[in-house]
């Protein structure tokens, strides 16, 4: 049994991570904002008021696990704006670089010292970050996150390999959650099931690999 700690946990693939490890067995720490009746009721640790593109509030975060050791990290936490070509919204890209880029490194290098050798890292990332699979453009905000948090991860799998932690990116699918209106193709028990199956696959020999939840692997 690991301890594994999820962010965006309140909702969406977040909450379905977190029901599905309790049922496996896995010790879960819940990181959000906001807590939700929803992730009250599947029985985790919840770790609230944490804001992934808050150099305070993570660094609080991090105070407040002080030698609580880590089997894997979930960088799940993210968001999805609407930005096309003809009416740029810098801030909204700006807040979208923040969260669905930064936020991952940021928690990550925060968490660090909680790590344990043969730790993993997975990052939910997206293949709209993909420029080979890009066919169709706009969406500037979240493409271009995701893009960079894909060059993060890449880089956190060879600083992180001497220590024995494994790096995943991990696209979750076209998922129905409130960050797609619903209008998804499967629903997030699919997705989540996906991402732990690719992060139990996950290992120094794959690390820094960029997956589809389904296990094809992506383009860069």
């Amino acid at each position: 049994m690991g301890t594994i700690l999820v962010t965006g946990a309140n909702r969406g693939i977040g909450l379905e991570l977190c029901r599905q490890l309790v049922v496996s067995g896995e010790q879960v720490i819940a990181v959000c904002r906001r807590r939700s009746k929803e992730l009250d009721a599947v029985g985790v640790s919840v770790a609230t008021g944490i804001d992934v593109s808050s150099d305070k509030d993570v660094k609080d975060l991090a105070r407040r696990l002080k030698g609580v050791r880590l089997d894997t990290v979930i960088n799940n936490a993210g968001i999805l704006e609407s930005v096309q070509l003809e009416a740029l919204d810098m801030k909204s890209m700006r807040n979208q670089f923040e969260i669905n880029a930064l936020g991952p490194l940021r928690i990550t290098q925060a968490l660090l010292p909680n790590l344990r050798s043969s730790a993993k890292v997975a990052i939910i990332t997206s293949r709209m970050g993909s420029i080979a699979d890009n066919t169709s453009g706009g969406s500037y905000g979240y493409r271009m996150s995701k893009a960079a948090v894909n060059m993060a991860g890449k880089s956190l799998s060879l600083d992180l390999h001497p220590k024995g932690i494994a790096v995943a990116l991990i696209h979750p699918g076209y998922v129905k959650t409130d960050m797609t209106g619903f209008s998804g193709m499967i629903e997030a028990s699919e997705a989540a099931a996906g991402i732990l199956d690719r992060i139990r696959e996950l290992d120094l020999n794959n690390t820094g690999t960029f997956w589809h939840m389904n296990g094809e692997t992506l383009p860069w």
